[in-house]
């Protein structure tokens, strides 16, 4: 081969390597970009959920909001500097201590002073609890090592920067006032996913779920149309059910529109989508806190547990019923009626819930393997009947709270159906110990 075409060989190959290596760091230089660019975006967007939940809380609750804002510095404080396997045992304590300490100055200035409570301050305790939701969350992760947090002492931004999700999370403005519970690794693949590939538009699904809230809103007001034209007779038995059983049907279709209407924030900001597998439509019905034609189908108790208020169901499982070696499930609904408030309502209202609960799974064990399929049938209908009126019971003395519930259920035959299903609890407790 001649020389020059040699030496026109090897400057080709080292012109085709140079443009090879010159192309790759373009590349390079455009993926260091493009994550640089996505990044900032997710603060930007950190910024604006948690800068939103501020106006928010000040707008809705005033000077109450420091309640939050308190709640907040002190777990931050915490995270911060404390050892992550210790760190949701001081949470837990000084959550529910900072949290108890409001529940009773309200019932003090309710039934000692006998003054009238700023609809601001109940607003403020109420966010106050799903705020004790999402902070004990992250701690349960922080211990469990689901989530891991690693701060640079050295420099202050980058620490700030590294808070900045966990303080997004705490006062995101779509779950602020209410919504289901999304644990915070999903929160964060969230927010950084919206860059990355936008879920599809949420219109249809808000605009479906706005229909199905206007929908319980008409059913709500034709059942209190009802209950106000109608006179509550305590001498007519059944016409004294209904009546009661109306009555807490509308307090609940209350939960069921509120749960509908933070789905619908939720979604309608980016939130809940889950993709499916390629080709099939995304579920956004996961980050929910229950369907209403679901939870009022339960023929049992246990079943009514577990679909309502699905999401906070779910965080008192793994807080407490996993956790306790001892009567787990007692154990799980005191704590609940802690955390709701610890009035004379909530006390009765939720002992009883997780004594029929515990009666279902043993009635349920003794009979169900002995019924026929038309037997089975029948045992279903009537455990729907004994469903409702034990919700019944529950509904009224947990949302009135005090005596008035209670006084309520003592003039109808309603509250024998609690008092039944945990006479057979100790019945078949007893034939098993015996």
């Amino acid at each position: 081969m001649p020389a020059g075409d040699s030496a026109n060989s090897q400057f080709k190959l080292e012109s085709l390597y140079h443009c090879t290596v010159a192309q790759e760091r373009t590349n390079q230089s455009e993926d260091e970009s493009c994550q640089w660019l996505t990044k900032k975006i997710s603060v930007y967007r950190y910024l604006f959920v948690s800068v939103g939940g501020c106006i928010l809380a000040f707008v809705t609750m005033g000077i109450y909001s420091l309640l939050l804002f308190t709640s907040t510095f002190i777990f931050i404080l915490l995270v911060c500097f404390l050892d992550p396997r210790c760190v949701h045992a001081w949470v837990f304590a000084v959550q529910m201590l900072w949290q108890t300490f409001w529940h009773l100055l309200i019932q003090y200035r309710e039934y000692y002073l006998h003054e009238r409570v700023s609809i601001r301050l109940f607003l403020a305790v109420s966010s106050l609890m799903l705020l004790t939701q999402r902070i004990t969350s992250v701690s349960m992760d922080l211990q469990e090592k689901r989530v891991v947090l690693t701060f640079n002492a050295s420099s202050k931004r980058k620490t700030c920067v590294m808070l900045l999700p966990l303080i997004s999370y705490i006062l995101n403005f779509t779950s602020l006032l209410g919504g289901p519970l999304c644990s915070y690794r999903r929160f964060v693949s969230l927010m950084a996913g919206i860059s990355l590939h936008a879920p599809p538009s949420p219109l249809g699904v808000v605009l479906l779920k706005l229909m199905e809230v206007l929908l319980l809103e008409c059913v709500r007001y034709c059942v209190v149309y009802f209950l106000k034209h109608s006179y509550y007779d305590s001498s007519t038995s059944i016409h004294g059910i209904l009546w009661v059983w109306g009555l807490a049907l509308v307090l609940r279709t209350q939960y069921y529109s509120h749960w509908r209407i933070s789905e619908c924030l939720n979604n309608a900001a980016g939130f809940g989508f889950w993709e499916n597998s390629p080709g099939d439509s995304p579920d956004r019905c996961k980050l929910s806190d229950g369907d209403f034609w679901t939870i009022e189908a339960s023929s049992r108790m246990s079943e009514f547990a577990r679909q309502w208020n699905a999401s906070t169901a779910s965080w008192l499982r793994r807080l407490i019923y996993i956790r306790c070696k001892r009567f787990p499930l007692f154990m799980t609904f005191s704590f609940s009626l802690w955390w709701h408030g610890c009035h004379l309502g909530h006390f009765v209202g939720m002992w009883t819930w997780a004594a029929t609960v515990k009666a279902d799974y043993h009635i349920h064990r003794y009979l169900h393997p002995k019924l026929s399929s038309t037997q089975s049938k029948i045992y279903t209908c009537l455990g729907w009947i004994n469903t409702q009126m034990i919700v019944v019971c529950i509904v009224i003395a947990v949302e009135l709270r005090d005596m008035s519930g209670l006084r309520l259920l003592s003039i109808t035959y309603i509250g024998l159906f609690p008092l039944l299903n945990i006479m057979l609890l100790f019945i078949l407790l007893k034939r098993n110990t015996g």
